[in-house]
Formats: C-alpha cells, structure tokens, sequence
C-alpha cells in the first residue's frame, strides 16, 4: 500500500471519527442544552493543552529531520571518502593501484546494489559490506612505498579509509527508528487529548465549525504521518538516497 494512500486514509479516518462524535454527541443532548456557554477554565485548558502539543510535535519534526539530514550526511561522507581513496592511488604502482580501486568499487556497486535494500528493509547493515570493506583497509595499509611521493601519500589513503569506515558505523547507527516508543505514545495520546478537547467546548453541529473540528483533526493526522514518514531516515517516502555514490562513481548499478 502507498504511503501517500496509508496518509490520506488517515486524514479521513480522523475527520471522520471527529464527525461521527459530534454527531451522536448532538443526537444525546437534550433540546434545553445551551451550547453557547463554556467555562472560561476549559478555555484556558484547551489553548494551554494546545500550545504544550504544539511545542512537542515541534520538537517531534525537528528532531527527525534533523536525523534524516545527518543520514544523508553519513552516506555523503562515505562516498567522498571511498572517492578520495580511489583518486589518491594513482601515486601507487598499477597493480596496486588498480586492486585498490577494484575493491573500492566493489564494496561500492554491492552497497548501492544489495545492502541498500537490506538496510531499508531490516534496519540493519551486512556482514559481507563490512567484509568488502575491510579488504579496502587492507589493500592501503598493507601496501609499503617506495618512495618518498608513495610514502606521502600512504597516511593520506589510510585516514579516507578510517573516514569511510567511520561513516558506515554512522550510517549503521542511522538505519532503524530514531523516536523510542515512549514518545510515540505520547505523541498520540497527546493528539487525542487535544482533538478531544474540542467536545469540551461545546461543539455544535453548524457547517464551521464541524469544518473546521475536520481540518483540525487532518492536519494532526498529517503532522503524525510525517514524523512517522521522517522517523526511518533510509527506508520510508522522503529518505535519504545512495545519490552520492551514484555522483562520484558513475556507471553503478541498482
């Protein structure tokens, strides 16, 4: 089912359920019930209620999206790391040089063409990328100069190599859930107590306000989806891309 689908379903249900209580509310209430008298305390509550969740669901968007940008980030580094790897041993030998970037881009083309999918499917990272790469570690660090250009960049090589590496255990940290399931629970029961609030000012059943206790509810259906959407930075809607990898080694597949 499309996420987009699973987003509008949402809305409808939301307004939906908010309708249907104001409707039955209506049906029950007797015909001397003056709705147009509310407890100036309840107001208070309602606004105070609303500007407490609004400040959480704040926090809520900026902090995965926060966590989506620093996942891209992650996956960049990662290519410009292996990148530099690839460029800089050209000082090397040609057997060198070409091992080297033949298990570059080997650990590449398997990142962009199988761990990617497992990553956003699992949450987790493979044994065989780890593997792939630790051969790269060992094609730089084993190799010894020759001479005084080689030996110059040697240390370079092995300081991309340590970057890279450190970019895949970020990007392994990344790859699940960032909200623990405490927030997510209080993300929720908050949207309800506040939709909920709009019973305790004596909705009625006129054109707009029923218009507007639908838009009101949609629009936290939405704000929850998008967190939801944000929450798994590299396997839902609008997550982070192999992109970089694909920028600066061309030809990949996947």
């Amino acid at each position: 089912m499309s996420e987009w689908l699973v987003l509008a379903l949402a809305m409808a249900a939301a307004c939906a359920v908010v309708l249907t209580v104001t409707q039955l509310r209506h049906r029950r209430t007797g015909a001397d019930y003056d709705a147009s008298e509310t407890p100036d305390v309840i107001e208070y509550m309602t606004m105070m209620i609303g500007v407490v969740y609004a400040i959480v669901l704040g926090l809520a968007i900026a902090g995965v999206w926060e966590a989506r940008g620093a996942a891209q980030e992650h996956v960049r580094v990662e290519a410009q790391s292996l990148h530099e790897v690839s460029e800089r041993a050209r000082v090397y030998p040609d057997d060198v040089r070409d091992r080297i970037r033949a298990d570059v881009h080997a650990y590449v083309s398997y990142v962009v063409t199988t761990e990617w999918h497992t990553m956003s499917a699992k949450g987790e990272l493979t044994d065989r990328g780890a593997e792939l790469l630790t051969r790269v570690r060992h094609d730089v660090t084993d190799y010894q100069p020759k001479s005084d250009f080689e030996a110059q960049a040697y240390q370079p090589l092995v300081d991309q190599v340590a970057a890279a590496d450190d970019a895949r255990s970020a990007r392994a940290d990344s790859a699940g859930a960032t909200m623990p399931g405490v927030v997510w629970f209080g993300l929720i029961a908050g949207g309800l107590v506040t939709i909920g609030m709009i019973f305790a000012l004596q909705i009625r059943r006129t054109r707009r306000e029923l218009i507007l206790a639908g838009l009101f509810s949609a629009l936290f259906a939405f704000l929850l989806f998008l967190i939801w959407d944000f929450d798994a930075p590299y396997s839902r809607g609008i997550a982070a891309t192999a992109e970089p990898f694909h920028m600066l080694f061309p030809g990949l597949g996947g």
